[in-house]
């Protein structure tokens, strides 16, 4: 099973399940789910191939949606669940195929649909980060910064380096992400499928073009009951970047009573 990380809470409210994006963990999630354990329990996952979680060899949406399934049946669901980019596609499979298991869905900056950049570059980059003698995070950025020159991208993926291990190493399977990279950027065909009925909102950062207009219908189609919202001046990490903005729209929508049928 997934590795889990929990926000105990004295609140009520049904539990949310936070599923992070590629290169991600449960420990990016934390400043947010302290934030929003204020209403009831949060637990978020580390995702298969990352963090403290199984390696498997695969690692496209139905066996992710598959483990999600498991984490959620063994707290006896359903549950709320949240997802971003890589985790949001993977909440969206769960929706679809086990919407029993979803109350409430909110999907940060995706759509149901394939894109075309790559992301094979930063594996590169983490890959050829020289680990011998390296001891403090500080020099491991000096060093990463050769390959990757945005900080903030840098401190993110120092995240999932351990440098208690001996010799340091990546907590990612990087070498199954790069292989099963295809299966992540794009999107299983859905034909077949029932649309989810309940409530979604996908949360999408202002700044950011990977939820678009043309991107509605589509999503629409499979959800519904979806609702849109943007975060001004936000990009693809929003939760990162606006985390007092992010948890309070995802806050309302948990706590909003939401009307039948299709969303403004």
């Amino acid at each position: 099973m997934l590795n889990i990380l929990r926000q105990a809470s004295d609140g009520a409210a049904v539990p949310l399940l936070i599923v992070h994006g590629l290169f991600g963990s449960a420990r990016n999630w934390g400043a947010i789910a302290k934030r929003l354990s204020t209403r009831g329990p949060v637990l978020a996952v580390d995702m298969r191939n990352h963090g403290e979680s199984p390696r498997f060899g695969q690692h496209g949406y139905p066996e992710m949606a598959f483990d999600l399934a498991e984490v959620i049946e063994a707290e006896g669901g359903p549950v709320d669940v949240l997802g971003h980019s890589m985790g949001g596609k993977a909440t969206m499979w769960l929706a679809l195929d086990r919407p029993e298991l979803v109350r409430r869905l909110i999907v940060a900056d995706i759509a149901p649909v394939g894109y075309g950049h790559s992301q094979k570059q930063h594996i590169e980059a983490m890959r050829g980060l020289p680990l011998d003698g390296l001891a403090s995070r500080g020099e491991a950025d000096r060093r990463l910064a050769e390959a990757v020159a945005d900080p903030g991208l840098r401190a993110f993926f120092l995240q999932s380096l351990d440098l208690k291990a001996d010799p340091p190493r990546w907590r990612l399977n990087l070498d199954v992400l790069e292989a099963e990279m295809p299966r992540i950027l794009g999107w299983p065909d859905t034909a077949g499928m029932a649309p989810f009925a309940g409530p979604a909102l996908f949360l999408a950062g202002g700044a950011s073009d990977y939820v678009r207009a043309e991107h509605r219908g589509g999503i629409r189609t499979l959800f519904p009951r979806a609702r849109f919202a943007r975060l001004p001046g936000a990009g693809h990490w929003l939760h990162a970047e606006r985390p007092r903005e992010f948890a309070e729209a995802v806050r309302v929508f948990l706590e909003a009573e939401v009307a039948e049928g299709p969303a403004a």
